[in-house]
């Protein structure tokens, strides 16, 4: 949670003009509906129209209250439009190609999206006067594989064709930064999971659906890869306390790196074999192994966070895994 006083955090967001790219996607549908929430004028790009994402549900009360905008995030003439004509004040960006096995299969797309994408974004604002802060998501991934904890002064490492398309998008920010005085920061975050993600190549949607219908849960690598898992809502409040810190702040967060994770890595095999403690299931895990180019262990060092910005993490790992195995069990039954 922020160190803002929630009255504060209000009173900063109401009627503000935010984009927000990605608005889909489990995070940027989770950001959305907190700048909703804290009454923000809100416009989402969206590529595709997803009638499973949070942001389309027919009974949820965020989509009455966002204008979208169909379109690419590399397609430079309409995201100018969109800043200028819904004068944009603040931007989160989002959107992104963010499976590392797709990224294998398809660099140049996922080089387009997250490379092309994220300078599209940057000119854009550049462009534009009247934006205050701009958030580009960046990644762990970025840091490629080196002394952990990953901390913000580490360098940017990335060897695949994911880690290298954060890497490349992380590093065009703090060029527009340093160069333009954009007022842009970058997030590298853990592994995110929580309600509503519906990518189940993901570890965590794809055990608990296996374990809702009966199925052993698989595990594409050898089950010892180590990361860091931050539930979902604690990511979008980081987002939304930085991007207030950066608009009220600029000489102090432009151009700045914040890690958001919760400091307690685990294996993948550990964290499946929490998700099946807790939903009392005594399936056997299939262990595949066969999963390529991807870093053995990740996590990072959120001190950053905590100090400049008074980030931590609400949830601990069993809290925010039962809130959602929760919505899985609705969502599925």
């Amino acid at each position: 949670m922020t160190g803002l006083l929630w009255e504060d955090t209000m009173d900063f967001w109401q009627d503000k003009k935010v984009f927000v790219t990605g608005g889909t996607g489990l995070l940027g549908s989770t950001v959305v509906k907190k700048l909703v929430e804290n009454k923000a004028d809100v416009v989402c790009l969206v590529r595709d129209w997803v009638p499973t994402s949070e942001l389309f549900k027919k009974k949820n009360p965020i989509i009455g209250n966002v204008s979208i905008v169909s379109g690419s995030i590399t397609d430079q003439a309409l995201i100018e439009r969109v800043i200028g004509e819904y004068e944009t004040e603040v931007v989160f960006h989002i959107a992104a190609q963010t499976i590392v096995g797709v990224a294998n299969k398809n660099p140049l797309s996922t080089f387009e999206s997250n490379i092309k994408g994220t300078w599209t974004i940057l000119e854009s604002c550049r462009r534009n006067p009247a934006v205050n802060s701009v958030l580009v998501a960046s990644s762990d991934k970025a840091y490629g594989c080196q002394n952990l904890p990953y901390t913000e002064e580490a360098s940017l490492n990335g060897t695949f064709p994911y880690d290298v398309s954060k890497s490349c998008a992380d590093l065009l920010s703090q060029s527009y930064a340093k160069t333009y005085g954009l007022p842009v920061s970058v997030t590298r975050c853990a592994n995110f999971y929580g309600c509503g993600d519906l990518n189940w190549n993901r570890i965590i949607p794809g055990t608990i659906r296996s374990v809702i219908r009966g199925i052993s849960p698989e595990i594409r690598s050898d089950g010892t890869m180590v990361r860091d898992y931050l539930y979902i809502e604690d990511a979008a409040d980081g987002y939304l306390s930085l991007a207030q810190h950066l608009a009220e702040d600029k000489d102090k967060f432009r151009g700045e790196a914040f890690n958001l994770a919760t400091g307690h890595p685990l294996t993948v095999t550990e964290v499946v074999k929490k998700v099946l403690d807790l939903m009392d299931s005594t399936l056997k895990i299939n262990i595949r192994n066969c999963a390529s180019n991807e870093i053995q262990a990740q996590w990072l060092s959120a001190e950053k966070a905590n100090r400049l910005l008074n980030w931590r993490p609400a949830h601990s790992l069993e809290e925010g895994l039962n809130k959602t195995i929760a919505w899985y069990r609705e969502y599925l039954k």
